[in-house]
C-alpha cells in the first residue's frame, strides 16, 4: 500500500488548522494563550524506586537465563565442533 505523499499531508494539515479556526469564537483569537498543564507530564516528586520495583528483579532473571544459553550454545560447540 502507498504512502501518502508529503503534498497530501500537508493539504490536509492545512484543511484541518482552517476547520479549527472557524470554529473557535472571534473572542478567543483576542486574548493571549495561556499555558495549560498537559495531562502526560509527570510530577517531580514522584517516587520512581516505587514505581519500578520490579525491574531489578526481572533483570536479574534475564541475565541467568541469558547467561545458561550461552554456556549451552558454548557446551554445544565444543560438543558438536
Amino acid at each position: 500500500m502507498a504512502r501518502k505523499s508529503r503534498r497530501t499531508r500537508a493539504k490536509r494539515r492545512a484543511e484541518g488548522a482552517k476547520a479549527v479556526q472557524e470554529r473557535r469564537p472571534q473572542e478567543s483569537r483576542a486574548m493571549p494563550a495561556q499555558p495549560q498543564p498537559l495531562a502526560g507530564v509527570l510530577h517531580k516528586d514522584e517516587d520512581f524506586a516505587s514505581r519500578y520495583e520490579y525491574v531489578i528483579p526481572e533483570l536479574k532473571h534475564i541475565g541467568i537465563i541469558a547467561g545458561a544459553i550461552i554456556v549451552v550454545l558454548i557446551v554445544l560447540s565444543f560438543i558438536l565442533g
